[in-house]
């Protein structure tokens, strides 16, 4: 899907298209809505980027329980 945000929307924001899409990744994340990897691809970064942007902003990274299994499964079947 692909949403069309108009130019004078965006120049009201007095953001760049960066920005704007930044801030919705970051709204998006803390909302729980989108995974930080999902996120950090919205906004165009990578993973340290995008996790020093939140940090910066006081905003906590979510890693439950089922994500940390997730991990470790990764991890132990590459070896580690």
């Amino acid at each position: 899907m692909t949403i069309l945000i108009s130019d004078d929307i965006i120049r009201a924001t007095k953001m760049t298209e960066s920005e704007l899409k930044l801030e919705i990744a970051i709204m998006l994340f803390e909302k729980d809505k989108i995974s930080i990897g999902k996120a950090r691809r919205l906004a165009e970064m990578n993973v340290m980027e995008f996790q020093k942007e939140l940090a910066q902003r006081n905003i906590y990274i979510h890693y439950d329980v089922a994500e940390l299994e997730e991990d470790i499964k990764k991890i132990t079947g590459l070896g580690y």
